[in-house]
């Protein structure tokens, strides 16, 4: 009786061995939805538009990138977390919404832990600290006494409550002791011509989305807030160099399914990941927007989420900010 139940159980396994083979092999046989959080033109969805053309070409199947902005990035996410787990919906992933938004939100509809799958990461980006020209400060120094002289009247943009530029705003202020307006919109590109026209006074955005502003005149850059310059602009220093010590925001990007999401699949995709981060035209792509590419397990980037989260609470109770 006992050897039979071993034999059944066994078989049972030999099938969905075969089954979970199979599938990968079948997939994908239809268009892949990869879901941005933010709105389009900003950094997260031109990356995420390069991602997509990029797997499009390895999957021979369309990837068609839909913008879902709103609530920092939860609407997005949501919408991915209660898809069907059949892989054809994928969320682009950013620390704002999937490690900042549980610690800002008190009554998060969703849990980024547990109702999401990790496929791979796909970028790491630094942020830079960009006013606008009227301001009349040419460094950090410079525009915190500016502030601290004019309280309440100057501006931040950020790509939406919950976002990694609203908390880096948040935590500029504490650490520059300012008191200074916060004016969410939807997403980091939403935001740009306002403060390129000077309605907004400043912003901390990705490099990709705010140094060719920068580097044009038509934006003012004062540092980057990651602990090491960036490759991207040596010339700038960081913020802890600037006179904030410790000062470090990092943004990442990385590729998440609904949980449930057959293993097969997951390990189809994540190999798409790991292919294009290894392709020299891709990288040199991504390399000219100031992003690094990385790539890794699904196990790694879920574990490294977890302790991004960890990370990103302390820093929200440290910068006192809230959302409902």
């Amino acid at each position: 009786m006992i050897r039979r139940l071993w034999t059944l159980i066994v078989a049972a396994c030999a099938v969905q061995a075969f089954a979970s083979g199979a599938l990968a092999q079948q997939y994908p046989n239809g268009p892949i939805r990869l879901i941005v959080t933010f709105a389009a033109g900003g950094s997260s969805d031109v990356l995420a538009r390069s991602v997509a053309k990029a797997m499009s070409e390895g999957l021979k199947q369309q990837v068609v990138v839909e913008n879902r902005p709103g609530a920092g990035g939860n609407i997005g996410a949501m919408a991915v977390a209660r898809a069907e787990s059949d892989g054809y919906t994928a969320l682009f992933g950013t620390n704002g919404t999937l490690a900042i938004g549980p610690a800002l939100y008190k009554n998060l509809q969703y849990d980024p832990v547990k109702d999401l799958a990790p496929v791979g990461m796909l970028h790491q980006l630094p942020n830079v600290l960009v006013i606008h020209p009227s301001i009349p400060a040419t460094s950090l120094r410079e525009l915190i006494d500016y502030a601290r002289n004019k309280p309440g009247q100057l501006t931040f943009a950020s790509a939406g409550v919950g976002s990694a530029s609203h908390l880096a705003g948040e935590l500029l202020k504490a650490a520059a002791n300012i008191d200074v307006l916060h004016v969410p919109y939807k997403g980091g590109g939403a935001a740009m011509p306002d403060l390129l026209s000077g309605r907004v006074s400043m912003m901390i955005e990705t490099i990709p989305n705010a140094l060719p502003a920068a580097r044009s005149g038509t934006l003012r850059a004062l540092g980057v807030t990651t602990p090491a310059r960036s490759s991207a602009a040596p010339d700038l220093p960081t913020l802890a160099e600037a006179g904030l010590p410790d000062f470090n925001v990092s943004s990442w990007t990385g590729l998440f399914v609904p949980a449930g999401t057959p293993r097969a699949i997951i390990e189809r995709l994540n190999a798409e990941t790991v292919r294009i981060a290894r392709d020299p035209a891709y990288v040199e792509q991504i390399k000219t927007m100031g992003t690094d590419v990385v790539s890794s397990t699904p196990d790694a980037l879920g574990e490294f989420m977890v302790k991004d989260i960890a990370n990103w609470t302390v820093a929200v109770q440290r910068s006192g900010t809230r959302a409902e």
